[in-house]
């Protein structure tokens, strides 16, 4: 079932970068591509526990701060050593400059 929660505007967020974003217990990161579109994963890397906000985004790739890991934001796939767990993704919608998330 959805619930959409609203976890930040678009002007939090410039392109090619993301936030984090806390709701319920949960973290996750809110991340604008380079062509302006937001995407939602979960917040903290599979590999160990360090947060995606402070990882670095480079295209459609985060990469985690604490052993590089890359994933695809928008994917949520595994993209290089140490990680080889995929992210968990959850759709966003815009409202007005609202950017929601489905965190359902």
């Amino acid at each position: 079932m959805a619930q959409w929660v609203a976890a930040c505007t678009v002007d939090d967020i410039e392109a090619e970068d993301l936030i984090r974003f806390d709701h319920a217990g949960r973290v996750f990161a809110i991340y604008r591509s380079p062509e302006g579109d937001f995407y939602a994963t979960d917040g903290i890397c599979t590999h160990e526990h360090a947060f995606l906000a402070d990882g670095l985004v480079m295209g459609d790739i985060i990469e985690c701060p604490k052993h590089n890991g890359r994933f695809n934001y928008k994917t949520g796939a595994a993209k290089g050593a140490p990680v080889c767990v995929n992210l968990a993704t959850y759709p966003v919608r815009l409202e007005g400059s609202a950017v929601l998330v489905d965190v359902g």
